[in-house]
Order: structure tokens, then sequence, then C-alpha cells
């Protein structure tokens, strides 16, 4: 990981962040990671952690509680499989 270092924030900048990062209920530091992350990363394409996080948990929101998602998400994958496994051996049939 990269680190770096940042000269003359103003007082207000420092205050605000402060402020977020409490509401947050992260350190400086982190809030200071999410906001850039979110800043270098919008118009690319490239989601924020914050974005993968939501979209993670939107997706997963039907899990119950003590169920893995990794479990989920396996299950999933394999119901895509055989859904897709029969699509193809239908249309293999009917030729």
């Amino acid at each position: 990981m990269a680190t770096i270092l940042v000269r003359n924030l103003p007082e207000a900048v420092h205050a605000a962040l402060k402020i977020r990062a409490a509401r947050n209920g992260r350190s400086m530091e982190a809030e200071a990671r999410e906001i850039l992350a979110g800043s270098a990363t919008q118009g690319t394409g490239v989601l924020s952690p914050t974005d993968v996080q939501a979209r993670a948990a939107e997706r997963y929101r039907h899990v119950p509680p003590g169920v893995s998602a990794v479990d989920e998400l396996i299950a999933e994958r394999r119901r895509e499989f055989l859904n897709e496994e029969e699509e193809y051996l239908q249309r293999k049939r009917r030729r």
C-alpha cells in the first residue's frame, strides 16, 4: 500500500473530516481513504469500497443470519450453471 502525507490542511477541513469520520464510525484516516477512493474512482467505472459493500449487502440481503454469503454465492453459481446446462441440452435436443 502506498502512503501520502497531506500538508497545510485547513483547520475547517480537518474538523469536518473528524466529524464525518465519527458519524461513519471510522478513524479520520479511514474516512480520508474512503473519500479519496470514492473521488479517485468516480466516473471511471471502478467502484469504491463502500459501493462494493453496499452492492453486496443489497444482493445478499435475503440470506438469513448465520448463513455465509460465500456459501450463498457458491449455491447461486451452481444454480446458474445447472440452468445454463439445461438450456444447452434443450437446444441440442431440438436440433
